[in-house]
C-alpha cells in the first residue's frame, strides 16, 4: 500500500511551525487534516513548543501486528502505539502540575517529539463499543499516543488518573472545538481498549 499524508504546519510563538506528519498506510480513507489539527491542539494546550515536530503514522492490521509483537512482545494488531524521541524530556515542573509539559524552552529549540502509530481498523471495532464514531476513537487514541510520547503513563493507578483526567480534558475541549461530536474516553482501569 501506498502512503499518503504530509506535513501540516502553522505558525506558533515566534513564527515557528508546529509540525504534523500524518502518513497514511492502513487503507482506510482518513481526514488526515483533521487528525494534524488534533495533534497541533493538543501540542498547544499542554504548552509544548511550537517548534516541535510530531510524526503519525496510520497502518493496516498486519504492518500494527508486526509492531506489536516486535516491541511489546504481545500477539496481533493493537489500537495505538508512541515511541517517543525527545518528548518525556518536555515534562517539567510547573506551578500547580508538577508532572506536566513545559512551555518553549528558552533557546526556542525544536524537538522530535517522536510518533505515534494508528491501526483505523482496531479503532472501528472499538468506536462501536464505545458508542462514539471511528473517527473520534481515532482521535482519542491518537491524543492517548501524544500524552505517551510526553511521558504520561498508566503504570499505576495515580498515574493513570492523572492521565486519563488529562485525556478526557483535552478530548473534551478538542470535541466542542472541531464539531466532531461527543467523544468517549475511557475511565481509568480500563485502558484505551474497551
Amino acid at each position: 500500500m501506498g502512503a499518503s499524508g504530509g506535513r501540516s504546519g502553522r505558525p506558533g510563538a515566534g513564527g515557528q511551525p508546529v509540525s504534523v506528519e500524518v502518513n497514511n498506510e492502513s487503507g482506510v480513507d482518513i481526514d488526515e487534516a483533521a487528525l494534524a489539527r488534533l495533534c497541533r491542539y493538543v501540542l498547544d494546550r499542554l504548552g509544548i513548543n511550537p517548534g516541535a515536530e510530531l510524526s503519525v503514522v496510520l497502518l493496516d492490521e498486519t504492518a500494527m501486528a508486526a509492531l506489536h509483537e516486535h516491541w511489546l512482545r504481545l500477539p496481533g494488531p493493537t489500537d495505538v502505539m508512541a515511541f517517543p524521541m525527545d518528548g518525556a524530556d518536555l515534562r517539567g515542573d510547573i506551578v500547580g502540575e508538577p508532572s506536566g509539559p513545559r512551555g518553549p524552552d528558552e533557546t526556542g529549540g525544536e524537538a522530535l517529539l517522536g510518533d505515534v502509530a494508528l491501526c483505523p481498523r482496531v479503532a472501528a471495532r472499538q468506536a462501536v463499543e464505545a458508542g462514539h464514531s471511528a473517527t473520534a476513537e481515532l482521535h482519542l487514541l491518537c491524543a492517548h499516543g501524544i500524552l505517551h510520547l510526553l511521558g504520561y503513563d498508566h503504570d499505576d493507578p495515580g498515574e493513570e488518573r492523572e492521565m486519563f483526567r488529562l485525556q478526557a480534558e483535552l478530548l473534551s475541549g478538542w470535541a466542542q472545538t472541531s464539531g466532531l461530536g461527543p467523544i468517549h474516553p475511557p475511565a481509568p482501569g480500563r485502558g484505551t481498549g474497551r
